[in-house]
């Protein structure tokens, strides 16, 4: 993800989120991966090549904030992230109790370097320009767009896309939100473009926007950094054939990549990280609209 989820994670630290979310992956895995070795053969716990003998060791930043995390305790298998890892761990072989957390800032992961974790589930977005100092798993989120608004605002409480048509949304000028309005949404009147989120965000304080486009985590973090009173209307259906993901990192080159890919694909593929995503972003109140 980008320093947006940095600062979302900072200002969550002191901001006691109660959020809720929603999100299923829906397509299939597209983000990895430059690993060296592994088929599915050599994916067995005995033959992984890990930090420490026996045990797999995930990185995460502190704090660890919801709804990825819960109550700042990667450990506790709550959160999405904690879950997917702990889910991806267990098609690897490792028990609960095999699974060592620590702590990684998260511009320290995606710089070149050993890191000192087997893998990292930080909301890092798979990029090339990131593939170029570490390894990616396939990606284990599809990133959606959402809507925000603050309560009691028109479009608070609305279910559908149909139901935004007259509203007056907002985005940042050049982004895939901006182009969900004007593609999926389609409302009557015209998107109103701001520079930054942050403009965004005070427009909407100052009732001159119904509400504001950005990708679901950064609508996390309006609603529980900058706005006293925000709400996620709800999610937009996946849209393109290529969404931006989040995946595991591992080391550049690492022996580990294939196998965590493969790991990855089969929770994919027999609906875990649906039901994860439903379990722990879904339902916790940002909707799909329809």
């Amino acid at each position: 993800m980008t320093l947006t989820r940095l600062a979302a994670g900072l200002a969550v630290a002191t901001t006691a989120l109660t959020l809720a979310a929603c999100g299923a992956p829906e397509t299939t895995a597209g983000g990895s991966a430059a690993s060296t070795t592994g088929g599915a053969a050599a994916c067995d716990k005995a033959s992984l090549t890990l930090r420490t003998a026996g045990k797999l060791t995930v990185g995460t930043d502190k704090p660890a904030y919801p709804p990825w995390f819960s109550d700042d305790k990667p450990s506790n298998g709550k959160g999405y992230e904690s879950a997917v890892a702990y889910a991806v761990a267990a098609r690897l072989g490792f028990a609960q109790a095999d699974v060592t957390w620590v702590t990684v800032p998260f511009n320290n992961v995606v710089t070149p370097g050993e890191k000192s974790f087997d893998v990292d589930l930080n909301q890092v977005s798979i990029s090339d320009a990131r593939k170029k100092a570490v390894d990616f798993s396939s990606g284990y989120y599809d990133v959606r767009q959402a809507v925000v608004t603050t309560k009691g605002s028109p479009i608070d409480g609305k279910t559908s896309m149909a139901d935004l048509a007259s509203a007056k949304l907002a985005a940042q000028v050049g982004t895939t939100s901006y182009t969900a309005i004007t593609d999926q949404i389609k409302p009557s009147q015209a998107p109103a473009p701001y520079d930054t989120n942050d403009l965004a965000v005070q427009a909407l304080k100052n009732g001159q926007i119904d509400g504001i486009v950005v990708d679901l985590p950064t609508a996390f973090y309006m609603i529980g950094a900058q706005l006293d009173n925000g709400v996620i209307v709800g999610q937009l259906p996946q849209s393109g054939a290529t969404p931006e993901q989040f995946g595991m990192v591992l080391d550049k080159g690492s022996p580990l990549t294939t196998c965590v890919s493969q790991a990855v694909d089969a929770v994919r593929a027999d609906g875990t990280l649906a039901a994860l995503a439903k379990e722990y972003l879904a339902g916790a109140g940002a909707p799909e609209l329809k």
